[in-house]
This record gives structure tokens, C-alpha cells and sequence, in this order.
């Protein structure tokens, strides 16, 4: 899927280009996965586990609040595991209406 894939390349006022910024309100929905973590882990590793692609992490992390100066996972965290189709639907649905 990719962290860029559905969002908007932008030129701010100052003529610089720029990335929109997607902030991802994810919701649960009954295909998605809840795992604890039995040591610590990394984003990236789940991603790749659960995605096949390490560029991912960022979806596991907007999903569970975490991320912010770190990519591990303390041992026995409760990690929601979100389906990619979930999404990248989510995602064009927030770019849409902006």
C-alpha cells in the first residue's frame, strides 16, 4: 500500500512543495486482528508480519496511538491490527472530502 500512496502532493503559500497530511481516525471493524505482544516488537516488523511490507508500520501505529519518537512495542500491549483494504478505503474517503 504504501505511507504515500494516497496522498496529495500540495504547494504551500511559499511556493514549497509538500505532502498532505492524512491523520488517520481508524476504525474497528470485525475483519481486523487484536494481538498482545508477548515481547517488545517493532512497528516495522508487524507491518511486514501482517502486511508484507515494513513501510507499513504507520497504519498499526495511527491505529493504536503510538509511534511518536519510537517504533517499539512494549511486551504485553494489546496492538489492533487493522486490514489494508480497510484502509486505503478510509484513506480516499478522508482525501475526498477535503
Amino acid at each position: 500500500m504504501g505511507r504515500y500512496n494516497t496522498t496529495t502532493a500540495m504547494v504551500d503559500a511559499n511556493g514549497k512543495r509538500r505532502a498532505e497530511t492524512t491523520i488517520l481516525n481508524i476504525p474497528i471493524t470485525s475483519n481486523d486482528i487484536f494481538i498482545k505482544t508477548t515481547s517488545y516488537e517493532r512497528l516495522d516488523k508487524l507491518a511486514e508480519t501482517f502486511y508484507g511490507d515494513v513501510s507499513d508500520w504507520y497504519i498499526i501505529a495511527a491505529a493504536n496511538g503510538l509511534g511518536k519518537g519510537s517504533i517499539w512495542v512494549p511486551q504485553d500491549t494489546i496492538l489492533l491490527i487493522p486490514q489494508p483494504t480497510n484502509i486505503t478505503e478510509h484513506i480516499k474517503t478522508i482525501n475526498g472530502t477535503r
